[in-house]
């Protein structure tokens, strides 16, 4: 896709995600859907993954 053709929703997207890239501030932006837009679907399902694990593994240890 060209950008003089791309459409004004895709523009926006592409400028919100840049603006959240440029500014990691995460006391204005601490919602899941800014986290999934500044790293990407696969990348925060990880982080969401170790998360789980982590606390998983602290319960068992604390014992």
């Amino acid at each position: 896709m060209e950008n003089n053709k791309e459409n004004p929703e895709h523009k926006r997207e592409k400028l919100r995600q840049e603006e959240f890239k440029k500014n990691l501030d995460l006391k204005n932006h601490c919602n899941l859907a800014d986290l999934v837009g500044i790293y990407g679907c696969k990348d925060t399902g990880v982080l969401i993954l170790l998360i789980m694990i982590g606390s998983i593994i602290f319960l068992l240890v604390s014992q």
